[in-house]
Parts: C-alpha cells; structure tokens; sequence
C-alpha cells in the first residue's frame, strides 16, 4: 500500500477515524475529514505521528454542499499528488416518524449520505481510471437492506448508495477501479460507547447486560462489531486478492441479515 493515498470522509473520530489509522498501517497517505474545528481532532492526528512518523492532513468541510466536495477532492489532490481509494463515509443521521420528520433534515441526509458520495465519485473517478488503479467504498449499513421505524432518512440514503456502488461497478469494469459497499451493524464507537454508558445509569445493568439489552431484536451474535474489523476489511479490499470483487455488498454485522 506504500504511495497510495487515501481520503476518508467522516474520519474524525469513530470507524471514519479507524479505517484511516488501518489504510495509515498498511502504508498509505491518508487525509482525515469532519465538520468538526482543527484543533478538535489535533489528539487523533498527534496518535497518528506517533504511531506513524507523520501526521495526516486534516480538511474541515460540510458536504451538505457540493461546491465544498469538490474543494475537499481538490484539495486531496493538491496535498498527496493523487487520490488512489475514496471511503464515502461521512454521514447524518436524525429520528422521528415520517409524518414528523423536518424537511431540512431530510434535504441533510440525502445531501450528506449520498449527494456527496455522488460527487466525490464523479470528481475521483478520471483520475483513477487514467492510472488503471482505484478503490471506491461507499459505507452502507444493514438498516440499506432493512427498514426500521423513525429512521427514514438513515434507511433511505443507505439504500441509495447500494445502487450508487453497482452502477459505479458497472462502469469500472476493466479499468483496475473496483467499488463495493460495505455494510456494518453495530459498531462499537465513542458514540455507541456513549449510548451504553447512558443505558448502565439509567437501567443499573452491568455494562455486559446493557450491551445484550442495546443490541437486542438487531445484532444477535449479541456483541458489537469492533470498528479495528470493518477497517481491515477495507485494507483487504484494497489488495491484489480483491481485484475482482467489484460491485459487492459486504455485510459485517454478526449475522444480523440471515436472521
């Protein structure tokens, strides 16, 4: 993976963060991404100097607009030479029923979660295929093949990015471009961490049985899935052994869409 750079939407904190620190191991040049300032993500970028000798650069974009996607692909260009694997990541997400549901939040979702998949895509993409390499992965969810309640925006841009990632493989064919989805559960991350920790003070479980409770009726190995797993799939991806896996979903989700 040494001289391959890679942008990582959404890689300020959470899996976003995990799969850019496992592209980082594997010898590549990765860009984080967040809305969030700098200096917020200054502690992820001095563990990466210390883990790697050098510290990635970080953008600040909102990807709510198109014109700040194209700055961000731009901007990867500019600062690594190239753009050799995209991680579409960078996701909102909000909870209420249909007929409750803000229509700004709505526009949110289906700008942030597949509006700027798109673009990155469309802008990424000639630049790849004119150095016959590439790796496109749009993050999915097991909620792109199931639906669940108050969740609509969630359900319906993560499906959207199933037919994104076929239509993307349709065209890549050849090329030594490939473009899967990958599609996790639950994912243990400081925001899920959060979420179990709140679940503990309010029900006074034990943190294994407030795990169990939290992920009942979904994930039922009854564990989460730990961000390292889903961000060494990805490296796998990106190797010579998944050349012609292109176009795939890739669930990692302890069984949730066979039962």
């Amino acid at each position: 993976m040494k001289g391959k750079t890679a942008l990582v939407t959404g890689s300020s904190h959470g899996l976003g963060l995990a799969m850019a620190d496992a592209l980082a191991a594997a010898g590549c040049k990765v860009l984080l991404h967040g809305v969030e300032p700098a200096t917020d993500v200054e502690p992820a970028r001095a563990a990466f100097e210390a883990r790697y000798g050098a510290a990635p650069d970080y953008i600040q974009a909102d990807l709510a607009n198109p014109a700040a996607v194209e700055q961000l692909i731009s901007q990867a260009v500019e600062r690594t030479g190239s753009l050799d694997i995209l991680v579409n990541n960078a996701v909102v997400r909000h909870f209420a029923p249909i007929d409750a549901f803000p229509v700004d939040k709505w526009e949110q979702a289906l700008a942030v979660n597949l509006s700027a998949a798109f673009h990155a895509v469309r802008l990424s993409l000639p630049r790849m295929r004119e150095r016959g390499w590439g790796r496109i992965f749009n993050m999915t969810s097991v909620y792109g093949m199931r639906g669940t309640a108050n969740r609509v925006d969630y359900v319906t841009t993560k499906s959207a990015l199933l037919g994104l990632t076929r239509a993307v493989a349709a065209e890549t064919v050849g090329t030594g471009v490939t473009c899967n989805a990958i599609c996790p559960g639950a994912v243990h991350t400081p925001t899920s961490e959060k979420r179990i920790v709140t679940l503990m003070n309010e029900t006074g479980l034990a943190r294994e049985a407030a795990v169990r409770e939290f992920l009942r009726g979904k994930q039922p190995s009854g564990q989460f899935v730990e961000a390292s797993h889903v961000a060494q799939l990805v490296v796998f991806l990106c190797g010579d052994a998944a050349g012609e896996i292109n176009g795939a979903m890739l669930p990692v989700e302890g069984g949730w869409l066979a039962t």
